[in-house]
């Protein structure tokens, strides 16, 4: 198991930049969608509170899966309306991840949570901080396999099926045809087009892993959250990903068992933002209530049966723009111009 950089700390990375995308020539640029339909096409909502009255924020989780998604927010969702007076909170699922600065834009929602987008557009931004679970602020992109597949390291993918998740997904995208490409691998114009030395498909983390299990993949890049459930109970792990991962404890909870054979350095998690056009008091109370949030209080909000495993954040660290470089290095290697 290698991974595709001498780097063990991102959040150690610095830059000068304020996390603008520059230096590079692009060779391919994607396009968000119409600000007036960005929402339109959202594949579901949670629901804000019962009474339907207080300030209307909307709040968009990052693009997956919804009926997945949307469970594991619960607990975000009732801790921040049950500490603020007066809010009424809706969380949506953007279809992918284009459609979330448009949102943003057209002022049809508040509060944003994926690093791509801050990265388009730090200007639009107010970074209220970076999501932490278990102690830490870290997680890993990961590439795995069935267990008696003859891949065992990247190079291994050339003239194989590969699944990732979203076109613009940090670890089930950018950072794999990065370190595809730093193997020796011709990703041709991956991600919006095809790749030369294997054959890629998009979807989403769930289902570039459900591509594994059903054998239309041979291999697929996906986030710990959610690759990590898939390896057997005693899979091995590098230190670094003992040390800096908060879902380690979840291996072998999923029925089908895969095979790690890739692991990044660590990733700073999503970060949480709110839009500067967004003139409220209640931006800096949910800041402040966010970032103050830690697992004790997060768990009085807990539905009935939810498992803790899949908090997506229970508190929130103090970080900058600085921290969110290495996702910015790999968009400039790979010629993608956020417009």
């Amino acid at each position: 198991m290698t991974s595709d950089d001498t780097v063990t700390d991102a959040a150690g990375v610095s830059g000068t930049n304020n996390g603008r995308i520059a230096g590079c020539v692009s060779r391919r640029r994607f396009i968000a969608g119409s600000s007036a339909s960005a929402l339109a096409l959202t594949a579901g909502c949670l629901g804000g509170s019962a009474s339907g009255t207080g300030e209307k924020v909307t709040m968009l989780l990052t693009p997956d899966t919804p009926s997945d998604v949307r469970p594991q927010y619960k607990p975000v969702h009732n801790m921040l309306e049950g500490e603020i007076d007066g809010l009424d909170l809706e969380m949506k699922v953007p279809q992918d991840y284009s459609a979330i600065r448009p949102a943003l834009k057209s002022k049809q929602a508040e509060i944003g949570m994926d690093d791509v987008t801050l990265i388009s557009q730090p200007d639009l931004m107010n970074l209220f901080g970076t999501a932490k679970t278990g102690g830490t602020a870290f997680y890993f992109s990961m590439m795995v396999t069935k267990p008696n597949s003859s891949i065992d390291e990247r190079t291994d993918l050339s003239g194989k099926s590969v699944a990732f998740a979203d076109r613009l997904s940090t670890s089930g995208s950018i950072f794999a045809l990065y370190t595809l490409k730093q193997a020796g691998l011709d990703i041709g114009e991956a991600p919006d087009g095809d790749p030369v030395d294997f054959d890629g498909t998009w979807s989403n983390h769930e289902d570039a892993v459900a591509k594994v299990l059903n054998d239309d993949a041979d291999a697929a890049c996906t986030w710990s959250g959610n690759g990590m459930a898939h390896l057997a109970s005693d899979a091995e792990l590098p230190e670094r990903v003992m040390n800096k991962d908060s879902f380690t404890g979840t291996r072998g909870k999923a029925d089908g068992r895969l095979r790690a054979f890739w692991w990044s350095f660590p990733i700073p998690k999503q970060p949480v933002y709110g839009r500067k056009t967004w003139d409220s008091d209640m931006k800096g109370k949910i800041k402040k209530t966010l970032v103050e949030s830690d697992e004790k209080l997060m768990k009085q909000y807990f539905p009935d049966d939810y498992d803790e495993d899949i908090l997506p954040f229970s508190t929130l660290k103090d970080t900058s723009m600085d921290n969110y470089q290495p996702v910015i290095k790999r968009l400039n290697d790979l010629g993608i111009e956020l417009g």
